[in-house]
């Protein structure tokens, strides 16, 4: 692998402290998706460039949306020196952000710290006040129940977002994109480049990149009235439109746009919008305090009894029993003594902070081929020396 340097005039940076808030019911692959990219960077300059530090309200186990259980590496009331904090989200973000959390990232915040949110930390931080004025990539399946409770925010379906001080991304492997967009920034493409290449990933996407494929991808550009009514009903599910009327704003006849659909989607026009209503509801049933009523009139439903007719042919369950479901899961039975998995090597705390696992990996790292094969300057903390 070739070697490569920062371009002559960039500023030589420290080590960079991150500390990643696990929230419960956390995504693992979002998290490790993130954390993966700061260790090989460590790994192929043979400097520890990044840090890392897992932390919890408490610095107690914290569950994982897999139902697997995870150590932190301490509570959020260590003194730490950090650089950026990335919130981890999952499941249920609404149940999941409390006090603590809120009030620690608004001190993060004033200490003039970088934040960022992977999956869906970005609700904790928006409902901190952090992200007002600020673009935000949120996963789409949460963009409803988002907009609905923080109006004050930029949101996209991109797959990350990167404003000023704010990073953020909807979560599975699009940290991995977000990161080594971050450490391109920092070190140059050639060091993101070659991380890309170990973890054998063909292209980092950017920013610009969408969350969903498009229809038109789908379908292609020769069926240009088809994705112009899909467009209409996506922007009209509140108010319906009368297919008759769908179909003369797309100067169509009305059993031209039904042949377009059933050749092209195998549905009716009017099954394709009712789903797409449906689908609207239901994320807002999971993720917003509506009440049932609400979300049947926002989704285009004059009458409730209709609402849940509808809905149960779709999904094979109630509007009411499927809200119940979500908001009170089965209860995760857990050991009443949770045993260490592993003991943490003993290492010197750099810069009097606390020993990172970051450092335990590349001490681990020595004996890879890739060891020290990219060259970058020296963190600035250690041409002092």
């Amino acid at each position: 692998m070739s070697s490569c340097t920062i371009p002559l005039g960039s500023p030589i940076r420290k080590t960079q402290s991150i500390g990643f808030l696990l929230l419960n019911n956390f995504t693992q692959i979002s998290l490790a998706s993130a954390i993966e990219p700061l260790r090989m960077a460590n790994q192929l300059t043979g400097s520890e460039l990044y840090r890392w530090y897992t932390l919890t309200t408490d610095g107690e186990p914290v569950s994982a949306s897999d139902g697997l259980t995870v150590i932190p590496d301490m509570s959020i009331h260590t003194p730490l020196c950090l650089d950026m904090v990335i919130v981890c989200g999952g499941v249920r973000p609404q149940c999941s952000v409390k006090h603590e959390h809120i009030n620690w990232l608004k001190e993060q915040a004033r200490l003039s710290r970088s934040l960022g949110a992977i999956c869906t930390g970005s609700w904790a931080l928006a409902m901190a006040g952090l992200l007002d004025g600020y673009d935000v990539s949120v996963h789409w399946e949460y963009e409803a129940a988002m907009r609905e409770a923080f109006p004050r925010i930029e949101m996209s379906t991109r797959l990350f977002s990167i404003d000023r001080d704010r990073a953020t991304c909807p979560g599975g492997t699009t940290p991995l994109d977000m990161i080594l967009t971050l450490i391109s920034q920092d070190y140059g493409h050639e060091l993101s480049a070659s991380i890309s290449e170990i973890f054998i990933c063909e292209r980092v996407r950017s920013d610009r990149d969408q969350q969903r494929i498009p229809l038109r991808h789908t379908l292609g550009t020769n069926q240009p009235k088809l994705l112009e009514a899909v467009v209409l009903m996506e922007a009209n599910l509140e108010e319906p439109i009368d297919l008759d009327e769908l179909a003369s704003y797309v100067r169509i006849s009305r059993r031209q746009l039904e042949r377009l659909f059933q050749k092209n989607l195998q549905c009716t026009p009017s099954r394709y919008y009712m789903k797409l209503r449906l689908t609207r509801a239901r994320q807002l049933l999971k993720q917003t305090a509506m009440s049932i009523i609400e979300v049947a009139s926002a989704c285009g439903f004059n009458f409730t009894p209709h609402f849940s007719k509808c809905y149960r042919e779709l999904f094979g369950i109630s509007p009411r029993d499927e809200r119940i479901a979500y908001f009170n899961p089965p209860l995760h039975l857990r050991k009443n003594d949770i045993k260490a998995l592993f003991s943490k090597a003993a290492f010197e705390a750099v810069l009097n902070e606390p020993a990172s696992s970051a450092t335990a990996a590349l001490v681990h790292a020595r004996g890879e081929s890739t060891y020290a094969s990219v060259s970058v300057p020296p963190p600035a903390d250690l041409l002092s020396i």
